[in-house]
């Protein structure tokens, strides 16, 4: 039923943001603060169950997470360039060592550990046991600010390569994909993916921001911008999904695509994304991690047991370890413990497998159990192991050419006046009485304002002209009686730093955007968005 979807959400998502404030002022992670209320509410006490309503709604966190991820850290061009050096071979060595060392647990070849699972669905299960869960990392990265330290950027980047890879053999080896394990199937889907991401990309970062800048001026609808991200955003993860990638990694590209949006179409949409999902949906995905946690799995054999418990574990770790010595990476010992961040994409393909009937309750039941050990105790881990990390005065070169964060270094001098430039303005026009004036276009925070008619630009009013005024004149006086006409200008590609200069010379708080060669007036850009501008891109430094 419907109601007691809305019951369990709702009860899941206020003990979350609850429990997420009080275990806070003891420094614990947040997402130990919701897996937590999913054992609580889930297992414990029997309030809430999992139910088919809810993992439509799992499914979102995740997304709005990873595009909130590649929109506001990841610089993609720096990702790809990485994939030539030696965090590819890091990533792959993290993967096989565990897969094959995982397979003699989950296949017959050197023991039967009475799991029955042919070859392909054993090696399906060894590719979900040897993933880095990378919403995990990514959560505890971005949490604790991490992911702008250079071990932080080494994990994210190994851990998202791995997924990639353990993903694409997990969906040549479930269900529908199974068909296509072999090179001719390999090549195809390689090339798909190739060609899905190209097109994504230039759909994403070259049509998108014109398609909506241009809606703006003709569509006055509030939001309209949120839903044209949020609706490519389910666009791209559904595209992604048909080819047998995780949708996240589609979130994530989508969101790296965008990440060149100019400022007021950013400001329109992340707040409002940032807030659902941090306040709903990502809360709820990771509490229903815990909901799935059961004791049935005492029926196996401890043999069976204790080898799916410390088989993937130590293969795990044995793989990202070795990765990162081969590759002669810094820190290999805290890069390793970065990788073994799992459960939550786990948790999701184990279901997959459940339903499917490759593996029985009491498998999945011990292999969630393992999932949420994993939630709740690699976080502080790998923040202890990065905590230890010294800075070094000398970072090597791989870090200065690895994928980094695309705002690490705020200089408005990299900004331009047609980056924070909101072409669908209004503006009021000459004849307007002061009072219409007032009552209709003052806002907190701007002093002046520009006078437009017929979309040329008049010139520019003070607040401070207007309290000469008598309030008795007011509504007799039009407001272009107090015009400042020819007020100094900037041009559309002018430095947003140079803008700012001109501002404090003229003691201005807007100033009117032209066109170099043509003279035409564009819009204006304001004192108060340039400062929200800073701030954003300096939000995580300190």
């Amino acid at each position: 039923m419907i109601e007691e979807a809305l019951l369990s959400i709702g009860l899941l998502v206020l003990a979350t943001k609850l429990t997420e404030g009080v275990l806070k002022r003891f420094r614990v992670n947040s997402i130990v603060a919701y897996t937590v209320v999913g054992i609580v509410l889930g297992p414990v006490t029997g309030i809430v169950e999992p139910t088919g309503e809810m993992q439509i709604l799992l499914g979102i966190g995740i997304f709005l997470l990873f595009f909130l991820i590649g929109l506001d850290e990841l610089d993609i061009p720096s990702f790809v360039a990485a994939f030539h050096g030696r965090f590819v071979i890091a990533a792959v060595i993290s993967v096989l060592v565990p897969m094959l060392a995982i397979m003699t647990v989950t296949s017959d070849l050197v023991y039967d550990f009475g799991l029955g699972l042919n070859f392909t669905e054993s090696i399906c299960l060894a590719g979900i046991l040897s993933l880095t869960s990378l919403g995990l990392a990514a959560k505890v990265l971005v949490d604790e600010g991490h992911i702008r330290k250079p071990i932080g950027i080494r994990i994210f980047t190994t851990a998202l390569m791995a997924e990639l890879l353990a993903l694409l053999l997990v969906g040549f080896t479930i269900g529908e994909h199974a068909h296509l394990l072999s090179w001719s199937g390999v090549f195809i889907l390689i090339g798909q993916i190739v060609a899905f991401t190209v097109v994504t990309w230039v759909l994403a970062s070259r049509v998108m921001p014109s398609v909506i800048i241009l809606l703006k001026r003709f569509l006055h609808v509030p939001q309209l911008s949120f839903g044209l991200v949020l609706g490519g955003l389910f666009l791209t993860v559904s595209g992604a999904a048909k080819l047998g990638l995780h949708g996240s990694l589609g979130a994530l590209l989508f969101g790296s695509a965008l990440s060149g949006l100019p400022y007021q179409v950013r400001r329109d949409i992340v707040p409002g994304m940032r807030g659902i999902a941090e306040g709903f949906f990502v809360p709820l995905f990771f509490a229903a991690a815990g909901l799935h946690l059961s004791i049935s799995f005492i029926e196996l054999p401890v043999l069976t047991i204790a080898a799916l418990v410390i088989v993937p574990f130590v293969g795990k770790f044995a793989g990202a370890l070795t990765g990162a010595l081969v590759t002669r990476q810094e820190m290999p010992f805290t890069l390793a413990t970065g990788m073994m961040a799992k459960g939550v994409a786990e948790i999701a393909l184990l279901l997959v497998l459940l339903e499917t009937g490759v593996i029985g309750q009491s498998i999945f039941s011990l292999l969630v159990l393992i999932m949420v050990a994993h939630i709740l105790l690699v976080p502080p881990v790998i923040n202890s192991a990065i905590s230890r990390v010294k800075s070094s005065e000398h970072a090597d070169q791989s870090v200065a050419q690895m994928p980094s964060l695309a705002h690490l270094d705020f200089a408005l001098d990299d900004i331009t006046v047609d980056d924070i430039l909101d072409r669908s303005r209004t503006y009021p026009d000459s004849s307007l009485s002061v009072r219409a004036f007032v009552d209709r276009w003052v806002v907190p925070h701007q002093r002046d304002y520009v006078i437009v008619e017929q979309g040329r630009l008049l010139g520019t009013v003070a607040l401070d002209m207007l309290r000469y005024l008598p309030k008795n004149s007011w509504t007799s006086t039009p407001v272009g009686k107090f015009m400042r006409q020819d007020p100094p200008c900037v041009w559309l590609n002018e430095p947003v730093e140079d803008a700012l200069q001109k501002m404090t010379e003229n003691s201005l708080s807007v100033m009117p955007v032209l066109d170099e060669k043509s003279r035409e007036f564009l819009g204006i850009i304001t004192s108060q968005e340039i400062l929200d501008l800073m701030i954003l891109e300096a939000r995580g430094e300190h």
